[in-house]
């Protein structure tokens, strides 16, 4: 509890009541590596932080060499799929842990009342849309004006120890390429 509580205060100061309360909502879950645990066409009932691990939100497809990675979340960051989250509608897309995972989650339900009973909890759950907002934003600016190579040695700089735990046939669909593209790209750099 100690890791969310520290990546909330850097957001704003919380009182020790909201925190308790805001506490009291959330609950531990331990993922299995390989686990899907958000399917396409669920309505994603959690919003989540990260204390260990990491997931990939991805477009499952008949043929799974065809899937669509779009993302990855990685240890002190929120996990949602968060356009269902919202509009509480069914999800477009699943959510894997690729490591075990360790989260602590609060139901859309729990937030509500949170943002009702805490002083604080308008304020860092604006904050927090914020945050995903921009790191959805910078994704799609770059795919839109990167490179590939650029892409891929950003991703690469940014987040080193994915190339270390992700399979490359992700980090290729990641970056909008084949696995053999991917391998040329490699052996360049």
């Amino acid at each position: 509890m100690q890791q969310i509580k520290k990546y909330l205060e850097q957001l704003a100061t919380i009182s020790n009541s909201d925190w308790e309360f805001f506490m009291s909502k959330l609950q531990r879950r331990i993922i299995s590596k390989k686990t899907i645990f958000l399917k396409v066409n669920d309505i994603e009932n959690h919003i989540s932080f990260i204390e260990s691990g990491i997931v990939r939100l991805f477009i499952p497809k008949e043929n799974p060499e065809k899937e669509i990675t779009f993302g990855f979340s990685f240890k002190d960051e929120f996990i949602s799929a968060y356009d269902s989250f919202l509009t509480q509608k069914p999800s477009a897309y699943n959510l894997q842990a690729l490591t075990e995972t360790t989260v602590l989650s609060i139901t859309y339900t729990d937030l509500q009342l949170v943002y009702k009973n805490t002083q604080i909890g308008n304020l860092i759950g604006r904050l927090t849309a914020e945050r995903l907002f921009l790191l959805k934003s910078k994704r799609e600016q770059n795919l839109l004006n990167l490179t590939a190579e650029e892409r891929y040695i950003t991703l690469f700089k940014e987040r080193p120890e994915l190339l270390q735990v992700v399979p490359l046939k992700y980090i290729s669909s990641y970056i909008g390429v084949t696995a053999q593209a991917l391998s040329r790209i490699r052996k360049r750099i």
